[in-house]
């Protein structure tokens, strides 16, 4: 072989494996995400608003005081939750009964926010269960940017009977984190609306700073005490030997070969092994792996992640929020107009029920969101 042609097939090989190694990166980098940029994407293309709650009966109409940091975003996320009526603003359990924005520093007030619902249209669970979403339970003194006593977390209620649903949330939410709450739970000593300047901010600063992703008001809130993991012994006998494989044991099925990955009718798919709800048809699309394939989880609350460093890879693992069921993975190379994101799952993992089934299965709650 000429001295030129073995030059021109070593520069070949050697740039060869330069782009395989370049591949290798990319493709081992794949998926490797923070759960803040998941979150992110997925709300990307969410379109919310504030909320027109008509009141059906003046005595259904119920109040609960939340402080959750600046209280311009708590404010306005819970403006855009059907059911509330009102929220205004204020100053709530310091050292005096009245307070004023540049003395809440010295009297010990929080920033709250007063929540008026119609009990008829949304419990106090539910707001507890939005609020527990928009709030770091485990910080003190701080959320967001915000650091200061003004800035502290708690649930202040007027009426007792409040305080058993109360405790009940807030136990559930200490064993999830595995610690006791930095929370204040509390009767309300007093109650000061603050200045006209701070109501209702980020209607009229839309760019306004907020500690805040307002868009998650937008998903729909899938209460996790309805969908408890069964035992493993039943599991056993619930599932088949491929579910169980998949679900429990991070086993992957094969593509082009499993039950949904073609599926293209409209419905729900819900956690095969505690029929929590995690995927819409809605968010369904092919994207040519085989197998299911969606761009965002009907909730970013039912799915929790994991980094995967299995097969010499690291990838971002997607597993159910109450079964702690192996999904699959979520990838960065979904559709750009909806967030970037590619859910691929299991079809083993996963039921699905069709929209017409929906009501009759318990889950008429979410035939908005198919």
């Amino acid at each position: 072989m000429p001295e030129k042609t073995k030059l021109l097939v070593g520069i070949a090989i050697i740039l060869g494996f330069c782009f395989l190694w370049l591949g290798l990166v990319w493709w081992r980098g794949q998926g490797n995400l923070s759960q803040a940029a998941i979150r992110e994407a997925a709300a990307s293309q969410v379109v919310s608003k504030r909320q027109q709650t008509e009141v059906k009966n003046p005595e259904d109409l119920r109040e609960i005081f939340l402080a959750g940091g600046c209280f311009w975003g708590v404010e306005e996320y819970f403006s855009r939750i059907d059911g509330v009526v009102d929220t205004v603003s204020g100053y709530a359990n310091g050292q005096t009964e009245s307070a004023s924005y540049e003395l809440i520093g010295k009297t010990g007030h929080a920033e709250t926010v007063r929540v008026t619902y119609d009990s008829s249209q949304i419990s106090l669970r539910e707001l507890l269960l939005h609020y527990f979403r928009i709030i770091d339970p485990t910080a003190v003194n701080q959320q967001g940017n915000d650091r200061g006593v003004q800035y502290r977390t708690g649930v202040y209620y007027e009426d007792s009977m409040d305080l058993a649903i109360i405790d009940q949330v807030f136990e559930e939410q200490s064993q999830k984190f595995g610690k006791e709450l930095a929370v204040e739970k509390l009767p309300l000593k007093h109650f000061a609306e603050a200045e006209a300047y701070h109501q209702d901010y980020l209607q009229k600063h839309p760019d306004g700073y907020c500690h805040i992703n307002l868009k998650e008001a937008a998903y729909p809130l899938i209460d996790e005490s309805l969908y408890p993991k069964p035992s493993d012994a039943e599991l056993r006998e619930r599932l088949s030997k491929e579910e169980y494989a998949v679900t429990q044991k991070n086993e992957t099925e094969r593509a082009f070969s499993n039950r949904y990955w073609n599926n293209d009718k409209e419905g729900l798919y819900v956690d095969v092994v505690t029929g929590e709800p995690l995927f819409s048809s809605r968010d369904k699309y092919d994207s040519g792996c085989g197998w299911p394939s969606f761009t965002q989880a009907i909730s970013p609350d039912v799915v929790t992640y994991k980094d995967d460093k299995s097969f010499n890879m690291v990838r971002t693992e997607v597993r159910s929020r109450s079964g702690d069921s192996h999904l699959g993975h979520v990838f960065t190379d979904g559709p750009k107009d909806k967030g970037g994101l590619r859910y691929c799952i299991n079809s083993l993992s996963i039921r699905f029920i069709p929209k017409a089934d929906m009501e009759e299965e318990g889950y008429a709650y979410l035939l908005g969101e198919i």
